[in-house]
């Protein structure tokens, strides 16, 4: 892969790097589309058929982008850990993080069988409608599937490969490449643990919270800043706290993610809401309703949110979120969002951050979790 450019379209600091966490994003979506054209440009050279109908869609899914969280994370890893200079060893982590983000969201609608995603149709969707389009032979949704494993899983080997070519050529490597692989198998951990709680019938809120954890929390913003630690090559007090804080606001995204998947509004969010309620799936949210629905008595609320019995259909699923709001667990979500949110702030205060990046590390916070605590407020 040619070199990329570190800075020379982006605002820089003395030292050569981004100035902020949105200049590190925005640098990071220009490195990502050199990157997705050279991919692309070899697929050719490969297959037109593939490279057409698989990794064209690959590539159209990263660049159609989303908050590009992660990246804006690994960046305050990365300046908290002491980085400075060239910033081109992170705008690639950066790169190969969104592609990674790729292969799970498409997967993820696979296995969930959602319909919409940032605001367009589902990988898998999108590639049955080709089938019946281009009138092929036998079933367009399972060809649509099938085909939609592959997208995700190219969209990992693209990943691999750059995080492979990154550590190789950083001085801390080794160590980078460590966290890389610990998340890879953190994600699959997680993933399984959603599809077994479903098929378990599960509903408690300690195994609720072990998914959340495993599946999102992890690899949306403890591995992205420690990611930045390691190539920086921070030492193992600040990558700690640097852990501990992602682990406390990566749940907070995903407990608000919950709350949205619930109560939010497509046309913001650009994708299907309600549909975790249909099939009972377990989130915190719904083990704590439950919890507090059968202490409470509520047995209607219990009948509604219990697993193990078929998918409700659209007309009940606003019967649910009354009873999401009736038990008070809505409020008991947010409630542990914000003190998520707090904890976050004060572990990364345990960092050798500047005020700069600690104002940035709390504006990203607030972004994540939906909420500005008073501790967010002081800080930014």
């Amino acid at each position: 892969m040619r070199e990329l450019r570190s800075a020379a379209e982006e605002p820089a600091d003395r030292a050569g790097g981004p100035l902020t966490a949105d200049a590190a994003t925005r640098a990071v979506r220009r490195v990502l589309g050199e990157v997705l054209d050279e991919r692309m440009s070899q697929a050719y050279d490969l297959d037109a058929v593939f490279a057409r109908d698989v990794a064209g869609r690959v590539s159209a899914f990263a660049r159609r982008g989303g908050k590009r969280l992660r990246t804006a994370f690994a960046w305050c890893g990365w300046r908290a850990g002491g980085g400075t200079g060239d910033p081109g060893p992170l705008l690639r982590t950066g790169v190969a993080l969104e592609l990674v983000q790729t292969c799970a969201l498409v997967h993820d609608d696979v296995m969930d069988g959602s319909h919409l995603r940032r605001g367009a149709p589902s990988m898998h969707v999108d590639l049955a409608r080709m089938h019946r389009a281009e009138g092929m032979t036998g079933g367009a949704e399972a060809f649509g599937h099938s085909a939609a494993v592959l997208a995700g899983d190219l969209a990992l080997a693209w990943a691999d490969d750059l995080m492979t070519e990154t550590a190789l050529a950083a001085p801390n490597g080794p160590r980078l490449y460590q966290e890389w692989r610990a998340m890879r198998e953190e994600m699959v951990a997680g993933q399984y643990r959603d599809l077994q709680a479903q098929a378990a019938g599960a509903s408690g809120v300690e195994e609720a919270l072990t998914i959340a954890t495993l599946k999102s929390a992890l690899y949306t913003v403890e591995r992205p800043l420690a990611l930045g630690a390691s190539l920086a090559g921070a030492d193992e007090a600040v990558t700690a706290a640097l852990r501990a804080a992602g682990r406390c606001a990566g749940l907070a995204f995903q407990l608000r993610d919950d709350l949205l998947g619930a109560f939010g509004d497509p046309a913001l969010t650009g994708k299907p809401v309600g549909d975790d309620l249909r099939a009972r799936k377990l989130t915190y949210l719904l083990a704590v309703a439950l919890e507090l629905g059968a202490a409470t008595g509520d047995e209607e609320a219990v009948a509604l949110l219990s697993p193990g019995v078929p998918a409700l259909p659209e007309r009940a699923v606003e019967g649910v979120r009354a009873a999401l709001e009736r038990t008070g667990a809505r409020d008991v979500v947010e409630a542990k969002i914000a003190e998520l949110a707090d904890s976050a702030l004060r572990h990364f205060g345990g960092t050798d951050a500047d005020d700069a990046v600690r104002r940035e590390f709390a504006a990203l916070v607030a972004r994540a979790s939906g909420v500005t605590t008073r501790q967010v407020r002081e800080a930014v």
